[in-house]
């Protein structure tokens, strides 16, 4: 199947609105036989962090629709949090803020492999601003966060009268088992220990939502992704392969790995330790 039969494979999609310490939230969900996977949009203060994904556009906007800000902060260029940013800026002229890495991918049309164009939707091209290193809300200041890792432009922000953390796709779930073929490890390590170094008491992740304990949380992930590092060159310093290393720690095949053609793995978790150590080897 080519692009065109995108609309043409069967989804179960829902989504669910809500509002939890001051935020309100659109959480929508795609589903394909027995594999889900969803993304959050979260309103507060009059600036909405994220647009969610295209292929959930009667979800996402309806609730853009009925929602009062004036600014949308973009945590990441991926095609779930800027699916519906073109709708944004035909309807609500109001401006979007990205990361200025991500900015010419954002006006061009959309690029990645087909089975996320099925999952998310194809996303439309849109204009952004770059998102300066500090913004005013109505009542608060935000400090943004460069969390790359996850995306090479991610950022995380943080509302410095709440307390309250917006960490994108940055922790996720402390256990991580999969990697993006260009995501790295040691990356993700140095974001996680950035934003340990600010002043937060919660932790909102666009999918995982409102994080219980979330700077406990965020801690549990860093210590899990040092001590996989770590596992990782010592077994290949004793002369176990990549391939290897993967079968050891991480034996289990999800379905992921095959419907995107190895885009996702188990494999980059350990490509990414090593490629870094060889960098750092040759400086």
């Amino acid at each position: 199947m080519d692009e065109k039969g995108v609309d043409l494979v069967i989804f179960k999609k829902s989504a669910m609105i809500g509002e939890k310490n001051g935020v309100s939230y659109m959480n929508g969900k795609v589903s394909l036989q027995g594999f889900s996977m969803n993304v959050y949009s979260y309103l507060i203060d009059g600036v909405l962090i994220d647009t969610g994904a295209r292929s959930l556009h009667k979800y996402f906007e309806s609730f853009i629709d009925h929602a009062d800000f004036d600014q949308v902060l973009i945590t990441h260029h991926h095609e779930d949090h800027t699916g519906c940013a073109a709708y944004i800026e035909k309807t609500k002229k109001t401006p979007i803020y990205i990361n200025e890495k991500s900015i010419n991918i954002c006006t061009d049309k959309a690029d990645y492999p087909f089975y996320r164009k099925a999952f998310w939707g194809i996303r439309m091209p849109f204009h952004t601003h770059p998102t300066p290193t500090i913004f005013q809300s109505r009542n608060a200041t935000w400090d943004v966060i460069d969390t790359p890792g996850h995306a090479f432009d991610h950022q995380s922000f943080l509302n410095r009268e709440t307390g309250q953390l917006f960490t994108g796709d940055l922790f996720v779930q402390v256990h991580t088992k999969l990697l993006l073929s260009n995501e790295s490890i040691p990356t993700i390590i140095q974001s996680l220990e950035k934003v340990l170094s600010f002043d937060f008491n919660e932790v909102i992740c666009q999918h995982a939502g409102f994080v219980n304990d979330g700077r406990i949380q965020i801690q549990k992930k860093l210590d899990y992704l040092v001590s996989i590092q770590q596992e990782v060159m010592e077994l290949n310093k004793i002369g176990y392969s990549a391939s290897e290393i993967c079968g050891k720690l991480f034996p289990k095949k999800y379905p992921i790995i095959k419907l995107s053609r190895g885009e996702w793995d188990s494999l980059h978790i350990v490509n990414s330790i090593l490629n870094e150590s060889i960098i750092q080897n040759d400086h």
